[in-house]
């Protein structure tokens, strides 16, 4: 596949003036896009599409899909369908109201084309230097981890300890009260 140009990045009349009405105080998408801008240029993801073949999606739009898909927690169905139905995604992506969208399969065929041409960090170095353009970073204060991971290691952890503490009080019973029976089951050590 080849890449197609989104060409411009305005926000269609349409879709701006829609999108304003339906959502006086803005979303997570409507907010992306006024604090951001355009966050990718197709150009940025050349490396990642050959110059011959039939034309793909923008890859910008799908940068962008990914990161409100990540932000929302949804599916890759879920997000095409977001595209296909929701006004603000539309407003974020600088659509048409009556754009139809795109299968669901892009997506993945996205992220593995970001994988193959190595473009994973310079589309999060791109997503935090605009941010930081755009004064929503600050430096210091106190960082928070993701603990949620560690708890789940500590369950199985003590899960498994349960097990084994299980087994070993059974087999401790059983050698008192039928060794004989025990050692032709287990060997002694």
């Amino acid at each position: 596949m080849s890449l197609r140009s989104t060409g411009s990045n305005q926000i269609p009349a349409a879709t701006l003036a829609v999108a304003r009405a339906a959502f006086p105080k803005g979303s997570l998408a409507i907010r992306i896009r006024d604090a951001l801008g355009v966050l990718f240029e197709d150009a940025d993801f050349a490396a990642a599409f050959s110059t011959r073949g039939r034309p793909a999606l923008s890859a910008a739009c799908l940068a962008l899909v990914s990161i409100l898909q990540f932000g929302e927690g949804l599916s890759d169905r879920q997000a095409a369908e977001a595209v296909r139905a929701r006004i603000d995604w539309k407003y974020a992506l600088g659509l048409e109201l009556t754009d139809a969208g795109f299968d669901y399969s892009v997506l993945s065929e996205f992220r593995d084309r970001l994988i193959t041409g190595s473009l994973e960090q310079s589309l999060f170095d791109t997503i935090l230097e605009r941010a930081d353009t755009a004064g929503l970073l600050r430096a210091g204060g106190r960082q928070r981890t993701d603990s949620t991971h560690v708890l789940m290691a500590t369950r199985t952890m003590n899960r498994l300890e349960q097990v084994y503490e299980t087994a070993r009080a059974a087999l401790n019973a059983l050698a008192v009260a039928a060794p004989d029976w025990l050692l032709t089951q287990a060997e002694p050590g």
